[in-house]
């Protein structure tokens, strides 16, 4: 069962457009929420952990809480906010002091107020003194909630002030800001094109609807962050935009292309990713290029076959001929597990954040000197060193690991050029490592160097 790391949570609330996620990036120092003219731009919620005095309390960003009643999406995001406000300490809510305190402010600040959570208001846009000094007027006393706290998101302003008051109000509450565990955390992305399940599965994981899950393609818009314990183990899971082929989201334009940009930035910070398949499709171009991406990526992968529980007409070989599929489209993605799910029943998602776990750790195996040397021994016997480039078959003097996250080795050639080895001679070995030593889930690396150059040159 999964809960929620035991920092303080603290909600940012109001209306839209009022800069709750520009502040969100300045209190996190990231570039984390998508900010946008757009009202609605924040649907689902979204995490972000604030460092201050030493200390970390979670930050959580919501959507507007004055949209459009008719709207199903929308109402979504609304019911996401009160979620929020429901399980946080403190309750930021923000306001444009550029334009005064409109009626859906005031309706906001009654709602909180009947709620009895402690709220801070946060006056934003307060670029300039004039602006900075209004918070002061009658009108920003609202339903009797403290007076604005003035500061620039954009700028940065103010932002200081903001947080010493954040930690006296949770200190007096008995909720105190405490040390960050999201160093040790496992960065886990959810990956896939739209409406394959990606944000139903992760709402399976987490026992919660945590992410706005609908039929409506591209109901997530951007990289959502999580951080969560499971069995005591933290983790960071991430709900990505779904990711259609480049020249649609082109056409599509503005926030969609930019949720689709931030998913290709998430894989680089990215340790696991569960690439999420659809059962009730056939495999796609689109599934290929987030494949080819993933194996560039050199990420963990776990392929996760959702929706198993719609397929008609399962028999005993079902399972292996879909496996044989799977791995016939994406042959270069053989070392990943495959695992078939559910996100509507939630069958075997249980198994997901453990395998993470263990994939991470093959990320970080390191193998001892001369476990690799007897590899490097049982291999060549296997399979002799082929010839790339130059008249002689290349000597192999020996084997060497240079790096984790992926395990990356070299090996040493007695020759004047690292081509003298053929490239498919070291995908045999990186094939073969993973057929002898446990490394399943992660990515293998074998490089080519001369001893005089000192250095490993990649050859393939």
């Amino acid at each position: 069962m999964s809960e929620t790391v035991r920092l303080p949570i603290i909600a940012l609330v109001g209306r839209t457009n009022v800069g709750k996620s520009t502040l969100f990036n300045r209190l996190t120092e990231q570039r984390e929420a998508l900010v946008s003219a757009v009202p609605g731009t924040t649907r689902d919620r979204q995490e972000g952990e604030v460092l201050w005095q030493g200390l970390s309390f979670t930050l959580v960003d919501t959507g507007g809480l004055d949209v459009s009643p008719n709207n199903p999406i929308e109402q979504e995001t609304v019911r996401q906010a009160q979620q929020a406000i429901r399980h946080a300490n403190l309750v930021l809510f923000v306001v444009d002091v550029q334009s005064g305190p409109l009626p859906q402010d005031r309706e906001i600040a009654r709602a909180l107020k009947r709620s009895g959570k402690p709220v801070l208001v946060v006056g934003n846009k307060a670029e300039s003194p004039s602006k900075r000094a209004s918070v002061h007027a009658p009108e920003w006393q609202l339903a009797g909630l403290p007076e604005p706290i003035p500061v620039s998101a954009l700028r940065g302003t103010g932002t200081g002030d903001l947080l010493d008051d954040v930690y006296r109000v949770l200190r007096r509450s008995g909720s105190p800001p405490a040390a960050s565990v999201q160093h040790a955390a496992v960065r886990v992305a959810v990956i896939g094109k739209p409406n394959a399940g990606k944000s139903s599965l992760l709402n399976a994981i987490l026992k919660e609807e945590r992410f706005i899950a609908s039929p409506i393609a591209h109901t997530t818009r951007q990289p959502i962050d999580t951080l969560i314990t499971w069995e005591n183990q933290p983790y960071l899971l991430v709900d990505t935009a779904g990711m259609r082929k480049r020249g649609k989201s082109r056409k599509a334009g503005g926030l969609e292309e930019e949720g689709v940009e931030r998913t290709v930035e998430t894989l680089r910070r990215t340790d696991v990713a569960l690439f999420v398949l659809d059962a009730t499709e056939p495999l796609t171009t689109q599934d290929r290029t987030l494949a080819g991406l993933l194996e560039k990526s050199r990420v963990g992968v776990a392929l996760v076959v959702n929706k198993w529980d719609l397929v008609e007409g399962k028999t005993i070989e079902s399972v292996p001929a879909f496996i044989e599929y799977v791995y016939h489209a994406f042959p270069f993605l053989t070392w990943a597990p495959l695992v078939f799910t559910s996100a509507k029943t939630g069958q075997r998602t249980e198994k997901l954040l453990p395998l993470a776990r263990k994939i991470q750790a093959a990320r970080l195996t390191e193998i001892p000197p001369e476990a690799l040397d007897a590899f490097l021994k049982e291999a060549i016997r296997h399979r002799g060193p082929i010839r790339g480039k130059g008249p002689q078959p290349p000597k192999v003097l020996g084997i060497s690991q240079v790096g984790t996250a992926p395990p990356t080795f070299v090996v040493t050639l007695r020759a004047k050029r690292t081509d003298v080895i053929s490239p498919s001679y070291l995908r045999y070995l990186e094939n073969r490592l993973h057929e002898k030593i446990d490394l399943e889930g992660t990515p293998v690396r074998v490089l080519a160097r001369i001893p005089t150059l000192g250095a490993a040159k990649p050859t393939a």
